[in-house]
Parts: C-alpha cells; sequence; structure tokens
C-alpha cells in the first residue's frame, strides 16, 4: 500500500486558528486561576501504553481512590482514524498530532472548571481531606513527541507545511504547563496478542499491535513517569502507581 498521506498538504481555516490560540489562552487560564490563591493546583495523569494493556481498567481503579474526572482517550478519535484502525490501517502523526491536542484541550477544560468550583470550608476541610484536582486521562502516548503534546510542551500552532516531528523543538508557550504525569502500563506481548486476539466490540485489530510495538519509544526514565507491570494485579498496579505518584506529587489518596 502506498503512503498516500505524503502528498497531503494541511491547510490553516478559520477554526482551526481559533482553536489553536483556545487551547494556548486555555493553560494561561488555568495557571494564572492557580495563582490566585489555590492551595493546590490540578494536574493531569495519563495512563499509557499500547492496545491491550488495559488502560482503561487501571484508570478506572486509580479514579476510585482519587476520584479524578476521567476522559477516555479513545473517544476522542475522529472518525477517519477509527475508520483506518478498523480496516488495520496504522496512524501517522498527522493523524494523531490533532488528536492529542485535543485530548489536552479537554483535559485543559475539565481543569479550568474544576478550579471554578467553591472552595470548601474550614469544617469541611476538617472533616475530610481535600482530594487533588486533577484529570485522569487514557491515552496510548506512543512516542516522546506525543508525550510532549500531551505535556503542554507544544502548542496546537497550524501550518500550511506538512507536519515534522521537527516541530518538537517549536517554543514552548510562556505560560508553565500544567503538571502532567504518566502511568506507563509496561507491555508483555505474548499477553497482548492473546487479550487483543479476544478482545470483541473494540476498532482495534489485533494485526495493530505490531505497529503500536514498532511506534512505542518507551518513556522510561523521563521525568514524570511512573512504571507498573501488566502482569500485576488490578490492585497490585494500582498500589504501585499511586505509590510512585505520590512520591512525585505528594499525598493524593482521599482520606
Amino acid at each position: 500500500m502506498g503512503d498516500c498521506s505524503a502528498s497531503l498538504e494541511p491547510t490553516t481555516s478559520v477554526s482551526e486558528m481559533q482553536s489553536s490560540r483556545d487551547g494556548v489562552n486555555l493553560e494561561e487560564r488555568v495557571v494564572s486561576g492557580v495563582d490566585r490563591g489555590h492551595d493546590e493546583g490540578p494536574i493531569i495523569i495519563i495512563v499509557m501504553g499500547v492496545a491491550g494493556t488495559g488502560k482503561t481498567t487501571l484508570a478506572h481503579a486509580l479514579d476510585a481512590e482519587l476520584g479524578m474526572p476521567y476522559i477516555e482517550g479513545d473517544d476522542m478519535h475522529p472518525q477517519t482514524n477509527i475508520d483506518k484502525m478498523s480496516k488495520g490501517i496504522p496512524l501517522t502523526d498527522e493523524d494523531r498530532e490533532p488528536w492529542l491536542h485535543k485530548i489536552r484541550n479537554e483535559a485543559l477544560k475539565v481543569a479550568q472548571e474544576q478550579l471554578n468550583l467553591t472552595s470548601p470550608s474550614e469544617e469541611e476541610k476538617e472533616k475530610s481531606k481535600p482530594r487533588r484536582k486533577g484529570v485522569m486521562v487514557t491515552c496510548s502516548s506512543l512516542k516522546r513527541y506525543y508525550r510532549s503534546i500531551l505535556r503542554g510542551s507544544i502548542p496546537p500552532t497550524p501550518s500550511t507545511t506538512p507536519f515534522t516531528p521537527s516541530s518538537e523543538h517549536s517554543p514552548a508557550p510562556q505560560t508553565p504547563p500544567i503538571p502532567t504525569y504518566f502511568v506507563y502500563i509496561k507491555e508483555d506481548v505474548p499477553v497482548l496478542r492473546d487479550r487483543i486476539a479476544n478482545r470483541k466490540g473494540h476498532f482495534m485489530k489485533a494485526t495493530m499491535l505490531d505497529s503500536q510495538l514498532a511506534t512505542l519509544e518507551s518513556p522510561e526514565g523521563e521525568e514524570g513517569v511512573v512504571v507498573v507491570p501488566l502482569n500485576a494485579s488490578t490492585q497490585e498496579q494500582v498500589d504501585i502507581a499511586l505509590e510512585g505518584l505520590e512520591k512525585l506529587i505528594g499525598p493524593m489518596r482521599r482520606a
């Protein structure tokens, strides 16, 4: 199959330019909300890994401990991406980049909504330790470049030239990004093949696993990453993830 994407040059629409500005402005609004007196600013936690690692299961289990709003990254794919994956066609960087920015922007919107809520009274604080504000997200986050987008290090900047990973070196937004952490479910390939082969009703096909494994750039060693083993039980994964996150962030669990 030929690479049709090479001949396509994206154009910049008015709506795309507005979306780009909105994404950067939203990051600024969330940070300024924290600066105006919130004790602890919101964070973003992204459960990542290739298909079949159980990202959604772990995210829901973590959410039960932390009580954070949840965003399912797969639900934010445009139909064109879903159609390609359903046919066993691997996604390109051009396919993924707008999707990743959309996930980041949605997480910022949820964070902003949390800052807009009335702060608990002193009496309520005494009754129960406030949970850490934040957003729980699932997203494969396969490449370091993708994770840079999700961290907010690379703002959405529409261009009339074809997308290239060299844009990773674009200037970061002046506003410090909202802290973003990754919980990486480290793959066990034989187990993954069996899981995906037996999974029903999902657009990700078994043949796509090899493509994802080839694309994966392990986040191990990157700042703000906690690694959990695939073969551990869900509760063991939760315990490992929370222990690692609390070393990075401080106490998080609800009392």
